[in-house]
């Protein structure tokens, strides 16, 4: 594939800015059109594999046409608004669900980050290692300075196992599983049906859930976590600060 190339985003600015400040999440349509979103999913394909029932790809941004779509105008004019200029892609991620790995995912928040190197900080912890990369939870400040989004190179309706998310839930700082229960139980959640090259924009501690497809193909999502706060005492993300 020689590049990757995005069309214009159809959202106004404005709309999907407040969008993401007062429910967490904001669905951007035809950010690619179909045509690269379907030479992206080929691209993908080779390294996809199945792990533990699930489909996907940690360390996308290792595939240059990745990380050159990461830094592209284009996503940077959905990530900028609200993060500011000095913005920058610290993950990608690809999500497939298939008829081999169609998992369900329960209600919660993301609330871990990528490092380069184990630092042991007050307030950052528990640790993990993820495909050879350490992870660890940071404080809510750090999660607060950062969006994700999700890049849908199929069409993902409600029966596709499209992203649930409880609308304003991203103000509530980092909850305890119990304390997210009793958010979902005391809100109405919202389907986020996306058409194939959309984006749904997201704050990561946005309560978020997805069903099993009930008729599993493929739901491939790119899943990019863009940041503008440092880590503290020496701890550096995994993924370097490059504009």
């Amino acid at each position: 594939m020689a590049g990757v190339l995005v069309k214009t985003v159809l959202m106004p600015t404005t709309r999907f800015v407040e969008s993401v400040e007062v429910r967490g999440y904001a669905m951007v349509p035809d950010v690619l059109d179909a045509h690269h979103a379907r030479d992206l999913a080929d691209l993908l394909e080779e390294g996809t594999t199945i792990s533990a029932g699930r489909g996907g790809r940690r360390n996308l941004l290792d595939e240059p046409a990745i990380r050159e779509l990461a830094h592209s105008n284009k996503l940077r004019s959905l990530v900028t608004p609200i993060l500011g200029e000095s913005a920058f892609v610290v993950r990608g991620i690809l999500f497939d669900k298939t008829e081999g790995a169609n998992w369900k995912v329960p209600w919660h928040q993301d609330v871990t980050i990528a490092v380069k190197d184990r630092v042991d900080v007050e307030g950052y912890g528990p640790w993990s290692v993820k495909q050879d990369v350490l992870h660890v939870q940071p404080p809510s400040g750090v999660m607060e300075n950062m969006l994700s989004v999700r890049l849908h190179l199929d069409d993902c309706p409600r029966t596709n196992g499209a992203l649930r998310v409880i609308p304003g839930s991203h103000t509530e700082g980092k909850l305890s599983q119990e304390s997210i229960e009793q958010v979902v139980a005391g809100n109405e959640a919202v389907t986020c049906e996306m058409n194939r090259g959309g984006a749904l924009l997201m704050r990561p501690l946005a309560i978020h859930a997805s069903s099993a497809a009930e008729v599993p193909g493929h739901r491939r999502v790119i899943h990019f976590d863009y940041a503008n706060v440092a880590l503290a005492d020496g701890l550096e993300w995994y993924e370097p600060r490059t504009r």
